[in-house]
């Protein structure tokens, strides 16, 4: 275990060094400060996120998956991330998945044993018949977890583009994946708990991977999110709300469409914009990588 003192995110924090004498107000005042350093990390491995972007929208684009890859907090993360996507951009659940060492388990209580597990990693890879078009994103603050290890390895063995991201830049991980995200946010507050500054950044890297993804296969238009799943009231309304902005339209004539669309927003702006049925609009979605902004483009609007 002697790794561990080599790790930055094990390191005692200086600014914290007398949290414990600090009021509660003082107590906040540090980590919030320690907090505003996190995307000031991130911004200086926004090269690296882009090239885990692409290689996803090209997997994505052959049909293939993205998995996340995690023990305790980092799976929870990557768990979180992958279940936001289906509502949020009208995904597949299969798209985008969540693997967390410990399974739906861990997802509750610690089952740090789990994470120790190094077959169990490339197991899980082989329950899922990852392949060539997948990609496989390990997520691990100190970048040692055998059990993303393992999957690292057993998704490259079967030709998924791998990435690791890490808060320390002797992850082993790295060694094991064709893309490397480095987020050194530095000593934690509390020092070893990763569940704060560098759990923040891995949230943080994560919406911007799927969304950006996402914005790539047009499932944005502008900035809102037009394919989106109206399953509750609140998304309902959201989804009559957006045609109507984007259309120009009565709140009438954007309910009329969302209904007659089968309540896809996505298909209701291309049916009122171009004043077409809504199987011509599905149409020329189709006929247009799904991409409302390439539609219009083609119709000269």
């Amino acid at each position: 275990m002697d790794y561990l003192g080599n790790l930055t995110t094990e390191q005692a924090n200086p600014a914290s060094q007398d949290i414990d004498t600090k009021s509660t107000i003082e107590i906040l005042k540090i980590i919030n400060e320690a907090d505003k350093k996190v995307p000031l990390v991130i911004e200086k491995a926004l090269d690296s996120i882009a090239d885990v972007v692409d290689d996803a929208v090209r997997g994505f684009r052959r049909g293939g998956r993205l998995f996340y890859v995690g023990a305790g907090t980092s799976g929870r993360l990557g768990v979180l991330d992958a279940s936001e996507c289906p509502p949020t951009f009208g995904t597949d659940p299969e798209m985008i998945q969540g693997i967390i060492a410990g399974g739906q388990d861990a997802l509750t209580r610690a089952v740090e044993w789990a994470e120790d597990d190094e077959e169990k990693g490339g197991a899980a890879m082989d329950e899922k018949g990852v392949g060539p078009n997948d990609i496989v994103i390990g997520i691990t603050a100190s970048g040692h977890a055998p059990y993303v290890i393992g999957a690292l390895k057993r998704g490259r063995e079967q030709g998924a583009v791998t990435c690791a991201i890490s808060s320390n830049s002797n992850s082993r991980t790295f060694a094991y994946a064709d893309r490397s995200i480095l987020i050194d946010v530095g000593p934690e507050i509390i020092t070893g708990s990763t569940r704060m500054k560098s759990g923040t950044a891995q949230k943080l890297v994560l919406n911007m991977i799927t969304t950006a993804a996402m914005i790539r296969l047009g499932k944005v238009y502008k900035n809102f999110m037009v394919d989106l799943m109206p399953l509750n009231s609140k998304l309902i309304n959201r989804s009559i709300r957006l045609i109507k902005e984007v259309c120009g339209c009565t709140s009438e004539v954007a309910e009329q469409a969302f209904l007659a669309c089968d309540r896809k927003p996505k298909v209701a702006i291309v049916s009122v914009l171009l004043k077409v049925s809504a199987p011509e609009a599905r149409k020329l979605l189709q006929q247009n990588e799904e991409h409302i902004g390439l539609v219009l483009k083609h119709a000269g609007k």
